[in-house]
């Protein structure tokens, strides 16, 4: 597949070029900067109408003036996310969109992080997550065709059910960008992929504590098939995963000597489903083994898989997600599988993809 084939997001050159404030822009306009695809809600609720959007142009690390209107507020970076509201008779809400690619998106709804979320069924495969949010609104999140959309109440009532008819009507802004970002993998969108230098973010990833921090620890990102199959092959972890194509692979270090690797498995409509593989030597990087738990409401269980003592951790009995950490001395592997969540993605399918991983480290024939 050539490169014309793939999405090709646009930023600006310098940090210099961004706006005080993200400008109102239609969401036509809009998605040429959006390394994801942005939807719009064909029913709104009723009394309230949509107010214009607001867009974070892309650019590389870096502020104006310290400038952090509509910003990130924990870093210098400037990757893309677009914001509207949808207001009317004293209640509103808002509306943020953006492709979360600095770690996984723990549980599949981090926005709801420490919240007991309430799962629903979108469709056949997406899930919309209920809770409360950061700032303690109640709040919603859902991922479509890898975009995080969250939803939060800044004002008066939404019932449940407006709410899941919001998502439920979500549309594409621009139909046409719909296969070329589904087809691009995960590490030419990635901001944090395409500018290293954004660093570590100390958020997450997962219900098992892991995480990164810092601009000393940095990730080396790749979709190259070649470059891909030699990390595979240097731990003998399988090219398909749960029935998901290898997408891209990141080795990430420091000057300390910590190192593991990671694989993002994808596939389905629109890559909508995805496994998230770290794996490292033992004791060589940040994955703990015995797992510790994070803060967030989950359950957890210590399961055997493939004659391995499995630290199992989840959201949702249905639909997920899934987090598994484990430790194999056969294969000299520290291994951490994350799932993100689905209608179809239950707890055989995940079960049966960490087998999948031990039987093929444990192959010693495999290049």
């Amino acid at each position: 597949m050539t490169g014309s084939e793939f999405w090709q997001v646009r930023s600006l050159a310098d940090a210099t070029e961004l706006e005080a404030e993200p400008p109102a822009i239609a969401p036509r306009d809009a998605q040429p900067w959006c390394n994801f695809v942005l939807w719009m809600p064909a029913a709104i609720p009723q009394g309230c109408e949509l107010v214009h959007g607001t867009l974070r142009r892309q650019a590389p690390p870096g502020r104006v003036a310290d400038q952090t209107a509509g910003r990130t507020p924990w870093s210098k970076v400037n990757p893309a996310c677009y914001r509207y509201e949808i207001a009317g008779a004293g209640r509103r809400l808002r509306v943020k969109q953006f492709l979360y690619d600095w770690a996984f998106p723990a549980c599949d709804h981090p926005c709801l992080w420490n919240s007991p979320a309430r799962p629903v069924g979108l469709d056949e495969s997406y899930i919309l997550w209920f809770g409360v949010d950061y700032k303690k609104n109640r709040a919603a999140s859902a991922r479509l065709a890898r975009t995080t959309i969250e939803l939060s109440v800044l004002a008066g009532e939404f019932t449940d059910a407006e709410i899941y008819a919001l998502y439920r009507s979500m549309r594409p802004a621009v139909p046409d960008s719909v296969v070329p970002i589904a087809r691009t993998p995960f590490a030419l969108l990635s901001y944090w992929a395409r500018y290293p230098s954004a660093g570590m973010v100390h958020v997450p990833a997962g219900l098992w504590k892991f995480r990164r921090t810092g601009m000393e620890y940095t990730g080396q990102w790749t979709a190259d098939a070649a470059a891909i199959h030699s990390l595979l092959g240097e731990y003998r972890i399988p090219a398909q995963l749960g029935r998901l194509p290898a997408d891209s692979a990141a080795r990430f270090a420091d000057a300390e000597g910590n190192k593991e690797s990671e694989v993002v498995y994808a596939g389905g409509p629109d890559r909508r489903y995805e496994l998230r593989l770290v794996v490292q030597r033992p004791g060589e990087g940040h994955i703990a083994v015995p797992a510790e738990h994070e803060t967030h409401p989950h359950q957890a269980a210590q399961v055997e898989v493939a004659g391995l003592t499995v630290h199992l951790a989840w959201n949702d009995d249905r639909y997920g997600s899934w987090d598994a950490t484990w430790s194999d001395s056969r294969a000299g592997l520290e291994a951490k599988l994350m799932a993100s969540a689905g209608a179809t993605l239950d707890r055989d399918w995940f079960l049966a993809a960490m087998a999948e991983i031990a039987a093929s480290a444990r192959n010693k024939s495999q290049a």
